[in-house]
């Protein structure tokens, strides 16, 4: 997914890409993902987002943070959509 916002000119930042933090838990790669979360104007929600612990938690920080949301599939079917 990533990969796909970086070939249509988006920066992408994506978790999934974080080095493993030295303790390896699951609350550091959080606060990682976190950090990051708070750079963005909008967040793009994979398929399947709502069945990760962690997404959720990013979904909720997001809305509250008032970024606007869009969905992957919704962003490749019509590009100009999303505007980072």
């Amino acid at each position: 997914m990533a990969a796909t916002l970086r070939a249509m000119g988006h920066t992408a930042l994506n978790p999934a890409e974080n080095p493993a933090p030295p303790c390896g838990s699951w609350q550091a790669y959080m606060r990682q993902a976190i950090t990051q979360l708070v750079q963005c104007q909008s967040i793009v929600l994979r398929p399947g987002w709502a069945d990760s612990k962690g997404a959720g938690l990013e979904f909720d920080i997001a809305m509250r943070l008032g970024l606007t949301m869009h969905r992957f599939e919704d962003v490749v079917q019509k590009p100009e959509t999303l505007f980072i």
